[in-house]
């Protein structure tokens, strides 16, 4: 019974994580991004530890904009009418998934520009 529930959750998690890949936007851009990412890290020949960066700051993306997405339908479902509050805590998620992206994309540069410079010298 145990073990059922045990891969009951595992068939949730990826019901949620398909669902999000076929209509949400946001994190449909940012699976778009990770794979060009993951490509130009490949013909960048990059270090363990820049891999390890990387995998990183593309999971954590990714985790925020699901954790967005389903903060947004719980304050939805809390709160159908418009609600000062409401608004606040949905803009703050969408900010954290900015203040992360932005600091994926300063990694990215730190770890590619060098590389390319390397490869195009």
């Amino acid at each position: 019974m145990k073990n059922s529930n045990f891969t009951s959750s595992f068939k949730f998690a990826f019901e949620g994580i398909i669902h999000a890949g076929m209509r949400e936007r946001n994190f449909q851009f940012h699976l778009f991004a990770a794979t060009v990412v993951i490509i130009s890290g490949v013909f960048s020949r990059l270090s363990t530890i820049e891999w390890i960066l990387l995998i990183l700051c593309i999971s954590g993306m990714l985790c925020l904009e699901l954790v967005n997405s389903a903060l947004e339908r719980v304050v939805d479902l809390a709160s159908p009418e418009i609600h000062v509050l409401a608004k606040q805590a949905k803009d703050m998620s969408a900010a954290a998934v900015l203040v992360f992206a932005c600091a994926s994309a300063i990694i990215g540069v730190l770890i590619f520009i060098p590389k390319w410079m390397e490869i195009f010298n």
